[in-house]
């Protein structure tokens, strides 16, 4: 944005910010760890938010991967098949439920006979760019039959 022509303080990027993730201003304050009635006052324009701040927020605004998978599900399962990809079961934070804004989603697939690696890279491109999010990917051939990942990993 040219000098001049941005907003005092980030006001209208705070409430474009927050609008554009869905998030109501308490929602956006409890991830920002920003109390609420500032959110207020930077949306109205009775307060100036810093550059840090305007940066922070973007971070809390960011959808958490657990939501962009719960949104994309049946795309990201769709988009998996057409790689050679199958039985996809999440583990780590969004299967624990501990995701925040700038995890990532962690996938374990199932590869086709002859699926190889350029196909499973591929394909965590194309979730990431699906999701908005970081993807990785591990396929169930890599890791043995007892393996922690495998234990934890739910399937979608």
């Amino acid at each position: 944005m040219e000098e001049g022509s941005r907003d005092e303080g980030g006001r209208d990027e705070v409430r474009a910010l927050r609008t554009a993730a869905g998030l109501t201003q308490a929602e956006l304050a409890a991830r920002a760890g920003v109390a609420q009635p500032n959110i207020a006052a930077y949306e109205s324009g009775r307060r100036r938010a810093s550059s840090a701040t305007i940066a922070r927020l973007r971070r809390a605004a960011a959808p958490r991967p657990g939501e962009a998978l719960a949104t994309h599900r049946t795309a990201l399962i769709a988009l998996a098949a057409r790689h050679g990809l199958t039985q996809m079961r999440v583990f780590g934070s969004v299967r624990h439920g501990s995701d925040a804004p700038g995890s990532d989603v962690d996938l374990l697939v199932a590869a086709a006979p002859g699926t190889g690696l350029v196909s499973v890279a591929a394909f965590a491109l194309a979730a990431e760019d699906l999701l908005g999010v970081p993807v990785d990917v591990v396929t169930e051939g890599a890791l043995r039959p007892d393996h922690p990942i495998r234990l934890e990993a739910l399937a979608l």
